[in-house]
């Protein structure tokens, strides 16, 4: 059986005549923290929006727990693409039971998910006066909710404070113990280097680097010698 719990093979994708995405082929091992990294406008977002279903590839195939991606796929992966579609007139546990009623699943879950995420005491508090981190958690406790195999999250860290940063690296990093594979997005590298255990660089929609991660190297070094060689 293959460690990989996604795969792409040649992926490309066009809006238009214009080529966003130009033959990515991805390998992403199962238990594995996987830093998708580049320049804002690389692709990176676009790549994860293929791999969720929110936009169909142009060309290539997406492999995931080893069989060709299909719809049904998404019950197992859980995604949190850009910000996260909260209610702001909502407490945390009525914005999740919309969720569980959608999905089918039991209420105990939102406590679950809620305690994952370090929220389960807010109470009464509407959505709209939680801090930017507090609403990204919150983001992350819904895509929890169906027990995903996988989890993809697209700069999770845009837009926090440091306190909100260290909590949300603290959340990722559990995640594989709890048999989860994390796919995110990011070009803060100084974050990233303490998050991932694998990356994947892309340049200009083009993916110019990907494997296992060494922290003694310098990933900023290795980001920009990859990013600019790709520009010449």
């Amino acid at each position: 059986m293959s460690n990989l719990i996604l795969e792409t093979r040649g992926l490309k994708k066009y809006y238009g005549k214009q080529l966003a995405v130009n033959d990515v082929s991805l390998k992403i091992p199962r238990g594995s923290i996987y830093g998708l990294l580049g320049p804002n406008g690389a692709g990176k977002s676009t790549i994860l929006k293929m791999l969720t279903g929110l936009l169909y590839p142009s060309k290539g195939e997406i492999i995931v727990f080893g069989e060709t991606w299909q719809r049904k796929h998404l019950e197992r992966i859980g995604a949190l693409i850009e910000s996260p579609a909260l209610y702001g007139n909502l407490t945390a546990v009525e914005n999740l039971l919309i969720h569980t009623k959608l999905m089918g699943l039991p209420k105990e879950r939102i406590y679950e998910v809620l305690e994952t995420v370090n929220l389960k005491d807010t109470g009464k508090k509407l959505a709209s006066q939680f801090s930017m981190g507090m609403k990204q958690r919150l983001g992350i406790a819904i895509a929890l909710l169906g027990y995903p195999e996988l989890l993809i999250l697209d700069e999770p860290t845009n837009g926090l404070d440091p306190i909100g940063i260290q909590e949300l690296r603290k959340l990722v990093r559990s995640f594989p113990k709890r048999g989860i594979t994390v796919i995110l997005s990011s070009h803060i590298l100084p974050e990233v280097s303490q998050l991932v255990d694998h990356i994947g660089i892309i340049s200009n929609g083009e993916l110019k680097h990907q494997g296992k991660i060494n922290h003694d190297e310098d990933l900023e070094g290795l980001f920009m010698k990859v990013v600019k060689g790709a520009k010449k």
